[in-house]
Order: C-alpha cells, then sequence, then structure tokens
C-alpha cells in the first residue's frame, strides 16, 4: 500500500513543475482507491487567474475523472497549506481527506476562526513539511534577488 509519503512526493513533483514555469511552487494530487486521479500544480500567472491555485485545478481535474462534483473517499496532498478560498472549495466538494506539508502562517485557512473545511474531512498536517518549505523558500529567495 502506498502511503501518505509516496503521494507528497508526487505533489512535490508537481511543485518543482510550477517553479519552473515560474509560479508559487505549490503542488497538488488528489488519490481516490490508491491511484492518483488527479495531478496539478499553481497555474495563477500562467492563466492570469487569481483562483488557479493547484488546489483548485486539482478539484477540477478529479470532478471530470470521476464523473461528478462530489470528491468523497478522496484525498488531497497539497504541498502547503490550503487558503481560504481552497478550503472552501474543498468543503464543497465534500473532500474525505487533506493531507498537506507547509503551514502557511500568512494566508493558511486555519489562521482564520470558521471551520471550512467540510465536518468529515480528515487533516493530516505536516507531510514533508520541510521539503515543501524548503521549495518554497528557494523560490522567494530567487524571486526577490
Amino acid at each position: 500500500m502506498l502511503d501518505d509519503r509516496y503521494f507528497m512526493q508526487q505533489a512535490l513533483r508537481e511543485a518543482h513543475s510550477a517553479f519552473a514555469e515560474g509560479e508559487v511552487p505549490v503542488g497538488a494530487i488528489i488519490v481516490a482507491g490508491g491511484r492518483i486521479i488527479a495531478r496539478a500544480h499553481n497555474l495563477t500567472e500562467t492563466l492570469n487567474d487569481v483562483t488557479a491555485h493547484a488546489e483548485m485545478q486539482a478539484i477540477t481535474a478529479a470532478a471530470n475523472v470521476l464523473g461528478g462534483k462530489y470528491l468523497k473517499d478522496c484525498t488531497l496532498y497539497v504541498t502547503v497549506e490550503p487558503c481560504p478560498m481552497c478550503a472552501a472549495a474543498l468543503r464543497w466538494a465534500q473532500i474525505s481527506r487533506l493531507v498537506y506539508g507547509a503551514p502557511d502562517e500568512k494566508r493558511g485557512y486555519t489562521r482564520i476562526s470558521i471551520r471550512l473545511l467540510h465536518p468529515g474531512t480528515a487533516v493530516s498536517p505536516g507531510i514533508l513539511a520541510d521539503d515543501c518549505t524548503d521549495l518554497m523558500k528557494l523560490f522567494f529567495t530567487r524571486l526577490r534577488k
């Protein structure tokens, strides 16, 4: 059985693709039945769309694969804690589980006082957090130079 570290490594591959494209390096995958059904990374610069976060792209791709808008029995792996917009979208999609790497100290969904995720969503934070954090730090260090 594949584990959380394996799937987070796959999300990190997506984050590296975003990095290479000049996007904030956030990657996401959605897993159903032990297999990856969607892969995505940030496309906000490419699409000139502030809503084109990795999670939003992954939700759309997974819904297309499943043929429906609800992602029950699915797990989202994302390299950085989702923002409130993405957390609310995950609520509407009724995702069963959220696994994220690095916390987002400034813009993460856990920084606000209302519960944005669906009540049935299980959360596992901190998976490969150091790797996820290091990639973000590298991106912003290079951006500022």
